[in-house]
């Protein structure tokens, strides 16, 4: 039997799996790191924030305008570009003397992250287009990200351990550099004769909602959330949004194609897009902090606790393709979000239990993590497969971008949700001090800090209030929007659903 990939086939593939390994590794293995990061670099807790959003807002400022470079100038160009781009902005996260260089290193591996996902993409579109060989490649490519996303606590908190937290992102230049030539060597240039301008005004104005929204979040609290300042940001974010929504409605080749909406199988599952990313996907920026300062873990026992919350998302997605195909998406996308649901509420009495350790936290865990598993693989197949196969890169730009902001505003939200819990804990226990004293203690807490001159049980009461708070939240959320995405999935009869083609 001939071999299913040719050599050079084999040498794409390898290329697009480094690549998205890299991607996702840099989700995933950072949060690991951050409780170092406060202690070295002193950063506070809304810049241990950004150091995370600044990677997700500037993935989602690219997502939608790379694909129309790419197909105009070059897939392999853009690809190889994104690559070095994305081991020289690794280069100078490593070698970052302080918090505000690793902030701007990060948002420029964003950037050419993000370009490199979506270059991947389409690299993986076009050299595999066979039957057999397509399956097989994206099923690898699936696993290789599934990996990287699933793994990168552990390999975050063991770089930790062995070396020094440079090296959770100087490994990428040694990636990057391999991913480059196999790249080079293997992969065949292509363009799309008939790509269109590059959606300009979409692009400048969808980023700069985006972060206005962010930035009022995390820093309302300092600013006053009714001061001048943060109000100018609020309605800077609204209004940036609104021009936004009336450049695609005018724009000949909007970047966001509304009229997909009225499919209701693909609104559905941006819902549970959306829904993955205002839960699971940033409290586990936030967990290593509880499992490191609530429950006491260094960082390698974090990243092996991590495990239990990330390890289901590779079980379970061959599960829930069986299971979409026979009760369909409409009814598996939302079952899964109300399982992470399930174990967000599992997770804070676990948190809450009176000798909490890994061992109470494990049950939700898993179940968050199985939930995610079960949502995931329909949310991709759905969103792309409900529509036409001309429209599904951009159908799968709508569903990354939905990902990635509802990710990035999360992260505030959670963030400002848990120093708020903190704080509350704090006002009820030291009635006596003042209000400038409390938030110092509540921002120190909420980042796993030491709180000089204060009770230990004080301050892990504290904490642990805090990520209550946040898993309510996390819990309540998924199922507000998993009662959305079916009442969307419902909206009509189950007969006229396009079925998502998995091809």
């Amino acid at each position: 039997m001939a071999p299913v990939l040719t050599r050079r086939g084999i040498v794409v593939l390898f290329a697009a799996c480094l690549a998205c390994l890299m991607f996702g590794l840099e989700i995933s293995s950072v949060p690991t790191v951050l409780p170092t990061l406060e202690q070295v670099l002193d950063a506070d807790f809304r810049q241990l924030q950004w150091v995370m959003n600044a990677y997700t807002i500037a993935v989602t400022s690219v997502l939608m305008a790379v694909g129309t470079i790419a197909d105009r100038y070059g897939r392999k160009r853009v690809f190889l570009v994104s690559i070095a781009a994305f081991g020289l902005a690794s280069l100078i996260c490593g070698l970052a003397g302080n918090v505000s260089t690793l902030i701007a290193a990060r948002f420029l591996q964003g950037l050419s992250g993000g370009a490199m996902l979506i270059c991947q993409l389409a690299v993986l579109s076009h050299e595999f287009q066979e039957g057999r060989e397509r399956a097989v490649a994206w099923g690898w490519w699936g696993v290789i990200f599934g990996i990287g996303l699933g793994f990168g606590p552990i390999v975050g908190g063991g770089i930790v351990a062995v070396s020094s937290w440079q090296w959770v992102f100087l490994i990428h230049v040694a990636f990057a550099i391999v991913a480059f030539a196999l790249a080079l060597t293997g992969v065949h240039e292509s363009k799309d004769p008939h790509a269109g301008r590059l959606d300009l005004a979409g692009i400048l104005t969808l980023s700069p909602a985006v972060f206005c929204l962010v930035f009022t979040i995390t820093q309302g609290p300092e600013l006053g959330f009714a001061s001048p300042a943060a109000l100018a940001f609020l309605c800077l974010s609204i209004a940036s949004f609104v021009a936004f929504l009336i450049a695609e409605r005018v724009s000949e080749r909007p970047m966001f194609d509304f009229s997909v909406f009225r499919i209701r199988s693909f609104s559905g599952a941006i819902v549970g897009s959306a829904a993955m990313n205002i839960s699971y996907w940033p409290f586990m920026i936030y967990l290593p902090i509880w499992f490191h300062a609530g429950l006491g873990l260094d960082s390698f026992a974090t990243g092996l606790a991590l495990l239990a919350y990330t390890l289901p998302t590779l079980v379970m997605p061959p599960l829930a393709e069986r299971l979409s195909l026979r009760y369909r998406p409409g009814v598996i996308i939302p079952a899964g979000l109300a399982i992470i649901g399930i174990g967000f509420f599992l997770m804070r009495w676990g948190s809450a239990a009176t000798h909490a350790s890994w061992l109470t936290m494990l049950p939700g865990s898993l179940i968050a993590g199985a939930g995610l598993g079960i949502t995931n693989t329909p949310v991709t197949n759905t969103s792309t497969g409900s529509v036409s196969r001309n429209r599904a890169g951009m159908a799968s730009g709508i569903d990354m971008s939905a990902r990635m902001i509802s990710l990035a505003v999360n992260i505030a939200v959670m963030g400002f949700i848990l120093a708020s819990g903190v704080l509350a804990h704090l006002i009820a226990a030291l009635p006596d001090l003042d209000g400038a004293r409390l938030n110092q203690l509540a921002e120190a807490i909420a980042a796993g800090n030491p709180a000089p001159g204060l009770p230990d049980k004080v301050a892990h009461d504290a904490l642990a209030n805090g990520f209550g708070w946040v898993m309510l939240y996390g819990g309540i959320g998924v199922w507000i929007m998993a009662a959305i995405g079916f009442a969307v999935f419902k909206a009509r009869p189950a007969r006229q659903e396009a079925a998502p083609r998995l091809d």
